[in-house]
């Protein structure tokens, strides 16, 4: 076990702390780590695709368990798997597909550990068919602060707790994980643009129920009678009969590419609004107005910013906001108030995207309602953001909405209790399981959780 003093900082960039990072390679050393982690507390990391803070500790320790990553039963029958939390989706889905199967849910990198996952209850495209990823976890064990290592099985309070409570119950040692059977490794994709956001709002609820995943990308820089005009993309898995013949000789081929990775160093000021207005106005009009059936590599679908590594620098050295909030079905006036706002502000920003979540998970800091969810980045320089991400919380509040926490990296403690009725659950049990306040994260201390 290996363990250095380092500057820590989610995906965003934008507040690094100083912490001891601690590689156990064995469970028993994460025990130890566990033991030893001292005043400050630990918390448990993964690949650090977390926005903000929830995976940094200042002053205290974090322990990257990305050193445990054994896959170690698999029943290619059932399509289960067990394996350890610090596996990557992305190893998962090289191991799996050539069985026929697939992770159940992913998000828009598979850079993710098992046990980022779970804590998070991450979710996708598909969340409308196939909820968050915690729906298909069987079980889990759980290193505790009394350095116990309970067995948690669906259903029951450490659970709930677990899922979606960005580890400050434990460290995520094993999962069992259901899986979804595929034919190919290549997804069958349909395309089309909608001119608004009324427009898109109403082909989503129209027909989303026949696509297994959809996704649309807004362009916020858009404004007047175009305000929220978007590119919607859906799509399933293909079946095998749709392959050409040379695809069907190695249909459940996981086929990656990568781009050269961001330089480490770029210049500010790179994303402004007239950059950023050019990109959206380009890849709207050279995207085909209706287009059916395209065959897609799994990357190519949900992953495309992977094959950039490194992509985060793009936004320079003061990093990025990414701001997430769902609201329910009936306040899509609230949706369209906030989407008018930014695109009145300027906010420049080429990555948001709208989706459809169906039925809520029990995870009790579990993101996820029925609704609609919007995520957008902002580079952190933005004058008077902070600000103007303040006032779209109230606005988010007062729908009855929630901010993600997984993606979080400045939301005011006070609106938590409204976002997260669970929350006074959450802090009992976590006063019962960790009366020492062992597990702490910079995201937990300046949001009270």
């Amino acid at each position: 076990m290996s363990a250095e003093t380092v500057s820590v900082t989610g995906w965003g960039r934008t507040a690094p702390t100083a912490a001891r990072l601690i590689r156990p390679r064995t469970y028993e050393e994460a025990a130890a780590a566990v033991r030893g982690c001292g005043a400050r507390g630990g918390i448990p990391r993964g690949l650090g695709r977390a926005y903000g803070d929830a995976a940094q500790n200042a002053g205290g320790a974090v322990l990257d368990m990305t050193g445990l990553d054994r896959v170690h039963v698999i029943d290619a029958d059932n399509g289960i798997v067990l394996c350890d939390a610090g596996v990557s989706l992305h190893r998962l889905m090289r191991v799996l597909l050539p069985l026929g199967w697939f992770v159940p849910v992913t998000p828009g990198t598979r850079w993710v550990t098992v046990g980022g996952a779970i804590g998070a209850d991450i979710h996708g495209k598909n969340h409308h068919v196939s909820g968050s990823f915690a729906r298909h976890v069987l079980s889990f064990e759980l290193l505790t602060a009394d350095g116990e290592v309970r067995t948690v099985s669906r259903g029951t309070p450490l659970f709930d707790a677990t899922t979606g409570g960005m580890g400050l119950t434990g460290v995520i040692l094993t999962a069992t994980v259901q899986l979804q059977r595929v034919e190919t490794s290549l997804m069958s994709v349909d395309t089309e643009r909608a001119h608004d956001l009324d427009d898109l709002m109403a082909r989503l609820s129209a027909t989303d129920h026949q696509y297994r995943y959809s996704v649309a990308w807004i362009d916020l820089l858009a404004r007047g009678a175009a305000t929220g005009r978007a590119i919607l993309t859906r799509g399933d898995h293909a079946p095998l009969e749709t392959l050409g013949t040379r695809a069907r000789r190695d249909p459940l081929a996981f086929r990656t590419s990568r781009l050269p990775a961001a330089p480490a160093f770029l210049p500010e000021g790179l994303l402004t609004r007239t950059t950023v207005g050019l990109f959206n106005e380009l890849w709207y009009r050279t995207t085909p107005r209706a287009r059916t059936g395209r065959l897609q590599t799994i990357p190519g679908f949900f992953h495309p910013l992977d094959g950039v590594p490194h992509w985060n620098r793009v936004y320079g050295r003061g990093g990025f906001v990414q701001y997430q909030f769902v609201v329910g079905h009936g306040q899509e006036e609230a949706l369209r108030r906030i989407v008018r706002r930014v695109s009145e502000h300027r906010c420049p920003s080429f990555l948001a995207v709208l989706k459809r979540f169906g039925d809520a998970d029990p995870g009790w800091l579990s993101f996820p309602v029925p609704g609609w969810t919007l995520a957008l980045d902002i580079p952190a320089g933005l004058p008077g953001l902070a600000a103007f991400l303040d006032e779209l919380d109230e606005e988010v509040v007062t729908a009855g909405g929630r901010v993600y926490l997984a993606k979080d990296a400045r939301l005011r403690p006070e609106l938590v209790p409204s976002m997260y009725p669970r929350l006074d659950d959450f802090r009992a049990l976590r006063a019962e399981l960790d009366p020492r306040g062992v597990f702490v994260s910079d995201l937990s201390r300046r949001l009270a959780l």
